[in-house]
């Protein structure tokens, strides 16, 4: 096929699955002609949705497969049991080397152990990890890990630094972007020892990463770095309560507006900001988890994806598989090895 880039869809994964998936698939194939799509799924329900959303046949090919991994199934029985699924042959198709990324809104815990399994993980990498991007009130930030691994060790936490280093530069164009270490203090005695461990290899770096040292919860929306690195436990905590706290600003918003009619007044004329506002934070924007550190691009839509945000997560697996990220990340990693202090941080057990 040339140039073109195969994309590797879990069709019948998420919540709105499967119209809210072929239609985001759709959107990305009218935007990029670039892009061809193999779908995974029940064949009798996809090509109608294709025509329905004017997906050319030329532009994908359906794959049929006969079972779909549940919400609720847990990661065992979905690897036991979902071999013939559409999440499965999904991330084999990438395996094989006949697409360059898979993109899924199924089962999170399924989709991550599978695609461990199916994929590997890549030379000199422990553990893979669930990178995200946020909106903040500067440039977005891309968090790692937020999920993956509850509890890691220094080398994880390095290994994490370096791949979000350059995940972020893959994605923004960011040559050096700033990449700080989640922490209960700025102070170099904050924190657990392994925390304060990786603080002391991301520094033995020198220029090689832009190591800004500890940044604490409060910073995160603030934007203060590029990347942030934590911990599954604590980084899937400070996700959720971010989250939450923006659901609550926009709820109280709409009451307050109820309020009065001086209220409502008010909000007319500020309108234009507060709809501007919403555009650049609106969470469907970022949609799209990556599992880095993966010897393959898999990412994860969120489960309630509709089909804007199913696109953007395409998206992003279209940029991060054509400037190559798997390869980007072994080849930083040996140049970061390079460094003598970071030694036996840096080598797999």
């Amino acid at each position: 096929m040339g140039d073109t880039l195969i994309i590797s869809v879990d069709a019948m994964g998420g919540d709105h699955a499967p119209a809210a998936i072929i239609e985001g698939v759709a959107r990305v194939a009218r935007e990029d002609p670039s892009v061809f799509f193999f779908l995974y799924g029940d064949e009798a329900r996809l090509l109608p949705l294709t025509e329905q959303f004017g997906l050319k046949p030329e532009r994908f090919k359906i794959h049929h497969t006969t079972s779909v991994v549940k919400a609720d199934d847990k990661p065992s029985a979905a690897i036991r049991n979902g071999r013939e699924s559409s999440m499965w042959q999904a991330i084999m198709s990438v395996r094989n080397g006949y697409a360059k990324a898979v993109v899924s809104a199924g089962n999170t815990g399924a989709l991550m152990a599978m695609s461990k399994i199916c994929l590997g993980t890549l030379p000199g990498i422990d553990r893979p990890a669930i990178a995200a991007i946020m909106p903040t009130a500067k440039d977005p930030v891309v968090a790692l890990d937020l999920g993956a691994n509850a509890e890691c060790n220094s080398q994880n936490l390095v290994e994490f630094a370096i791949m979000g280093h350059v995940l972020y530069h893959v994605l923004f164009g960011e040559k050096r972007p700033t990449v700080g270490l989640l922490n209960i203090g700025s102070e170099e005695t904050k924190g657990r020892e392994e925390i304060r461990e990786a603080a002391g290899v991301l520094k033995s770096f020198g220029d090689k990463i832009n190591f800004i040292g500890f940044v604490e919860g409060n910073d995160l929306p603030m934007g203060a770095s590029h990347v942030v690195v934590a911990d599954g436990f604590s980084g899937n905590v400070a996700l959720k309560t971010l989250e939450g706290t923006a659901k609550f600003i926009a709820g109280s918003l709409k009451k307050m507006v109820k309020t009065s009619l001086l209220a409502k007044i008010g909000f007319l004329i500020a309108a234009p900001g507060f709809i501007k506002l919403k555009k650049a934070m609106d969470p469907r924007r970022y949609n799209g988890a990556m599992f880095v550190g993966l010897n393959g691009i898999s990412v994860k839509s969120h489960g309630g994806a509709d089909a804007f945000s199913f696109a953007c997560a395409i998206e992003a697996a279209v940029r991060m598989a054509r400037n190559e990220l798997c390869d980007k990340i072994k080849e930083e990693l040996s140049h970061m090895m390079d460094t003598p202090d970071s030694d036996s941080l840096l080598s797999s057990d």
